[in-house]
């Protein structure tokens, strides 16, 4: 083991290999993630018909987003909640 390779360790960096590898994976990952527009308008549209259930919200300025990080994806769905919706107690039999 050479003084660089212990440097490293020590150091606890990570190599160029394990750097390169990570990256790959990313442009992978977002490869694989790219959505279409029209994609995330149906996604964004379910998604309003599922929380319109529990919640009054304001759809107008309601916004949906994919977040790409080296290691993770995120969708974030951001929307005003105006009202919950009571639910309604079912009697027992």
């Amino acid at each position: 083991m050479n003084f660089n390779s212990l440097l490293k360790k020590l150091m606890n960096k990570p190599g160029s290999k394990t750097i390169a590898k990570k990256r790959l994976q990313f442009a992978l990952l977002t490869d694989k993630l790219e959505i279409k527009n029209d994609t995330l308008a149906d996604l964004q549209r379910d998604l309003v018909d599922v929380i319109s259930r529990y919640f009054e919200i304001d759809k107008q300025s309601m916004k949906i987003d994919i977040q790409r990080s080296e290691e993770h994806s995120a969708l974030i769905f951001n929307t005003p909640i105006i009202a919950a919706h009571r639910r309604r107690e079912i009697p027992a039999t």
